[in-house]
């Protein structure tokens, strides 16, 4: 059980909304969620398919998954939500390297499929990774709310709520490019990638279930708006109300805007 107290559940749509005491309750929590969808996945079919989120936000859920030793890795099957255009693997805000070095690299999943943002043929990685989303159809899609209400690296100027793929290259824009930049993973913000690759809406849509890990006050508006306003890809986050089996997860501060209904 969580050893961190739930404040608050209540559901929006179709949406299940947690609130917790804090950003590690909230982590555990969140892996709880992770462990229970898994298990069911492998209870099923043998197996399960994953997808991660990284970023700041996800630090809390990450450290708790990990030492879940319950969860058989050996037989999960691993993909992630993103990646930056021509980026080296190595390069510190590297995705891929967040994944390996918090994660990956501990628990010898069965199986890791890396989005190649460096690839010289994009659109043949594109592809690529397209065939293995169809393949091995997501379980849990693990994902965050970004301060503009992107989900993935899918900004408001280019979510799309019916799009013909499943993953694609995307122009980042500036909110999303500042978040990057605020959170320390770059020098300046000319260091800042315009462009990366990223999974679209419909391929996170697709998956069985998804938990949607949001702390801190800076993600206070999107969650509102996520919640609250239209579903529109003015916040493409709102989607989310519209999944059979999605809960989103919260501290006080990333909260702190619902107490105004």
């Amino acid at each position: 059980m969580c050893n961190g107290k739930l404040v608050q559940s209540f559901k929006v749509d179709l949406m299940t909304v947690e609130i917790y005491e804090s950003n590690v309750a909230l982590g555990r929590a969140a892996a709880e969620y992770a462990e229970r969808k898994v298990q069911e996945a492998i209870a099923e079919r043998g197996q399960a398919n994953l997808v991660l989120a990284t970023g700041a936000s996800q630090f809390t859920f990450i450290d708790a998954f990990k030492e879940k030793s319950s969860v058989d890795w050996s037989k999960i099957r691993v993909f992630h939500l993103d990646e930056y255009k021509n980026m080296s693997d190595q390069h510190p805000a590297s995705f891929r390297k967040f994944l390996r070095e918090r994660i990956l690299d501990e628990i010898e999943p069965a199986e890791v499929n890396y989005l190649a943002g460096d690839a010289k043929d994009i659109e043949a990685e594109i592809i690529r990774y397209e065939n293995l989303l169809k393949t091995h159809p997501i379980d849990l899609a693990c994902i965050g709310i970004g301060e503009n209400g992107h989900i993935a690296f899918n900004d408001p100027a280019v979510a799309d709520f019916n799009d013909a793929r499943l993953v694609k290259e995307v122009e980042l824009d500036e909110a999303c490019r500042r978040q990057q930049l605020g959170e320390g993973w770059f020098p300046t913000f000319e260091d800042v990638p315009q462009v990366a690759l990223s999974l679209t809406i419909p391929a996170i849509m697709n998956s069985k279930a998804i938990s949607c890990v949001v702390p801190d006050k800076r993600k206070a508006a999107a969650v509102y708006d996520a919640l609250y306003g239209p579903i529109s890809t003015a916040c493409p986050a709102s989607i989310l109300r519209k999944h059979s089996d999605v809960t989103l997860f919260l501290d006080p501060f990333s909260a702190e805007k619902l107490e105004e209904r």
